[in-house]
């Protein structure tokens, strides 16, 4: 559950209270695509799907926006959660779904792989990823939280959305504070590959890895554009204040 309040910078107004929940699931989705478009191989057409929750969701339906996805294998601790992810984006999308029963076989043979859980402990091994293998780690987003094993951290090419944050609470957060992984070993923040200061995936062997932990400027931006389409077409309840 989340609100969004938007404040006229100028003037301190309250401008719109929206919620917040499907704009932050809808933004943190957005990012891992721009993720994959940077750092996943060109020719990538099948995904490993870990976690059928609203982020297993969102992530694959803005992946396939930047890749010809094919085939899509998803696994969920719940069979319930599973089928029903299966029935749902196979509906939605006409991709072909295979429900799998366990984590490595969703990592096994994929070009992009999404782990979206609440895990506390590595979920996927390095065994189980392929050279070439895309990741996009969305799960972790509090200290405490980890899926990836360790090995992964220290042979992909790691890229955060912010340092700062993805350190304290990331994927690579328990790898920082045990000082496995020092800040050289992260090769980029996306918006630095984005505007060409980085390079992105430079090899079709090498892993690359997108730690998300998502940002609050994310938030407010597609607030705002959410509030700009909502008052042009008039959508929403409208309250005098003053």
């Amino acid at each position: 559950m989340a609100t969004i309040i938007l404040i006229d910078p100028k003037t301190g107004f309250p401008l719109c209270i929206a919620e917040g929940s499907w704009i932050t699931a809808m933004r943190t989705g957005a990012a891992g695509g721009v993720a994959a478009r940077y750092l996943s191989r060109e020719d990538s057409e099948t995904v490993g799907i870990i976690g059928a929750g609203i982020q297993g969701r969102t992530q694959l339906l803005a992946v396939n926006e930047v890749r010809e996805i094919s085939t899509v294998k998803v696994a969920d601790i719940l069979d319930e959660a599973r089928s029903k992810y299966v029935a749902e984006m196979e509906d939605k999308m006409g991709l072909r779904m295979l429900p799998v029963k366990s984590t490595r076989e969703a990592a096994e043979d994929v070009d992009i792989l999404v782990t979206a859980t609440p895990s506390t402990k590595p979920l996927v091994k390095r065994s189980y990823i392929a050279d070439g293998t895309h990741i996009n780690a969305i799960g972790a987003d509090a200290p405490g939280k980890q899926e990836l094993d360790p090995e992964i951290l220290r042979e992909a090419k790691i890229v955060v959305d912010d340092w700062e944050q993805a350190s304290h609470s990331g994927e690579i957060r328990s790898a920082v504070s045990k000082e496995t992984l020092s800040r050289d070993a992260v090769h980029a923040e996306l918006g630095d590959i984005i505007v060409g200061r980085k390079l992105g995936r430079t090899s079709n062997d090498e892993i690359t890895l997108f730690d998300s932990t998502g940002l609050a400027i994310q938030d407010v931006t597609l607030a705002w554009a959410v509030y700009e389409k909502a008052a042009r077409k008039g959508v929403g309840s409208w309250v005098k204040i003053i």
